[in-house]
């Protein structure tokens, strides 16, 4: 594999350009400074900084009480940890459903948190906020299908798209995000032909999770690719390590060691320092 040059900063028309030249986008999650470092030096193309965090690291059952405060929070720490990789960050539940509160929440998103871009969930119902916050300079990611934030509306987290009407529905806001100024859309939870469709029909870069090979790109929740949680077991996601199982290994060795009094042993451990001063005698 080749090794990437980061200091190549991953912009826009970039991105754009990887569709037109059919070449694959990279996406992944992060949460940190050490895992955006680590994603960043890693290759990945785009780095996104979801409201999955409410999940994967406040433990809630959805995504619905994440805040902006936490994605400024979360976006400051992945900030510093990027060089190449183009940074997105989703603007949360509720924080875009009037045209006021989207053009605040996406300047704060955008100056506090460092971000390159936004994202933000719907189709046709949310076009005229897509339009208002591109206006401004603000670039908008659309996010189409299985969106999370409506979990409750939709009756949990289900395939769409899956009959004639639905389809059809999801092309048209597929188009109207395109239409609407969003720079690329991510579609989620799909299927596979119909995530195929959507790709050809428009000329910005869709990135699947999901929704098949045919997407222009992919992403992944990071912790899911690296197998943190072995009890989550999406039929999309792949996992390429188990460190949960590495984790908690680590962990029981350690415990064990501290326990046995065999840690820290003198490779770990401080001297004091050694002194030529001559000790003088007492007359």
């Amino acid at each position: 594999m080749s090794k990437v040059n980061l200091s190549t900063k991953m912009t826009i028309p970039d991105l754009q350009r990887m569709k037109a030249e059919n070449r694959k986008i990279t996406m992944l999650t992060a949460y940190d400074y050490t895992m955006a470092r680590l994603v960043d030096e890693a290759g990945v193309d785009v780095v996104l900084v979801g409201d999955s965090l409410g999940m994967v690291v406040q433990g809630c059952g959805n995504t619905l009480s994440v805040t902006v405060d936490h994605m400024v929070y979360h976006a400051q720490c992945v900030a510093r940890g990027l060089r190449r990789a183009h940074l997105v960050v989703d603007m949360p539940f509720m924080s875009y459903h009037s045209r006021e509160q989207a053009l605040d929440n996406a300047a704060r998103i955008m100056r506090d948190g460092q971000a390159e871009s936004v994202k933000l969930e719907g189709g046709e119902d949310v076009c005229d906020i897509i339009e208002a916050i591109t206006r401004c300079g603000v670039p908008v990611m659309a996010h189409i299908g299985l969106t999370p934030q409506s979990v409750h509306a939709k009756g949990g987290f289900k395939v769409q798209g899956r009959d004639e009407v639905g389809a059809a529905r999801l092309l048209d806001d597929a188009i109207a995000v395109q239409e609407a100024g969003a720079w690329s859309v991510v579609v989620e939870g799909v299927p596979r032909d119909l995530a195929a469709e959507i790709q050809k029909r428009l000329s910005i870069p869709t990135i699947g999770i999901g929704a098949g090979v045919h997407c222009d790109g992919q992403v992944l929740v990071i912790n899911d690719l690296l197998g943190m949680d072995t009890q989550f077991k999406p039929r999309f996601v792949k996992r390429y390590a188990t460190l949960e199982e590495s984790i908690v290994g680590a962990v029981q060795s350690y415990l064990h060691e501290v326990q046995q009094g065999v840690f820290p042993d003198e490779k770990h451990s401080f001297r004091s320092r050694k002194t030529n001063a001559r000790r003088v005698s007492a007359a």
